[in-house]
C-alpha cells in the first residue's frame, strides 16, 4: 500500500456475510425493467458475457443490434442523484465505489470497441420510461443496418 494512500479496512464479520449474499442478477429494478421491455415485445438475452472478457457480463443484451443495457444500484455505482457514502469505513466505501464505477467505464469502453453501444439505466429511474428509451436506442441502432 502507498503511504500516501488512506488505509482502507475492508468490512469484517456480519456485513462481508451479509455482502457476499446480495443479489449480482435479477434485481427488482432488473427485473421491473426487464418485464417493461418484454411488455413492448423486445427480446433479449439476459447476463451475456461481454465479449473478450469472461469475467463480466451484460445484464440485457440485444445481439443483433448490439446493444447493451445495464442496470445499475444508485449505492454501489455512485448515483450523483441518490448516493449516500457511508459515514463508518468511509475511505474504504469511497475506494470501493471508484473502483465499481472505473469497472464500469472499462466494460463500455471494451464493448464500444466491439462495436457494442452501451446504455446505463439507474435502479430508481421508472422502468416503463427506461423502457421506452432502451427501445429508442434499439430501434434507432436497428435502422443503422438496414
Amino acid at each position: 500500500m502507498n503511504e500516501q494512500e488512506p488505509q482502507r479496512i475492508p468490512p469484517g464479520g456480519p456485513l462481508s456475510i451479509k455482502m457476499s449474499r446480495l443479489a449480482r442478477r435479477d434485481t427488482a429494478p432488473e427485473v421491473a425493467l426487464r418485464q417493461a421491455m418484454h411488455r413492448r415485445g423486445m427480446r433479449f438475452r439476459v447476463q451475456m458475457k461481454v465479449p473478450g472478457n469472461n469475467r463480466r457480463t451484460i445484464d440485457i443484451a440485444f445481439t443483433r443490434v448490439r446493444l447493451a443495457v445495464y442496470v445499475d444500484g444508485c449505492f454501489w455505482h455512485g448515483c450523483p442523484e441518490h448516493h449516500v457514502r457511508p459515514r463508518a469505513n468511509s475511505e474504504w466505501w469511497e475506494w470501493k465505489i471508484a473502483r465499481n464505477q472505473a469497472r464500469d467505464r472499462d466494460t463500455d469502453q471494451a464493448l464500444l470497441v466491439s462495436g457494442w453501444a452501451v446504455h446505463r439505466v439507474w435502479e430508481h429511474e421508472l422502468p416503463e420510461q427506461a423502457a421506452y428509451i432502451v427501445e429508442r436506442v434499439y430501434r434507432d441502432r436497428s435502422a443503422h443496418l438496414t
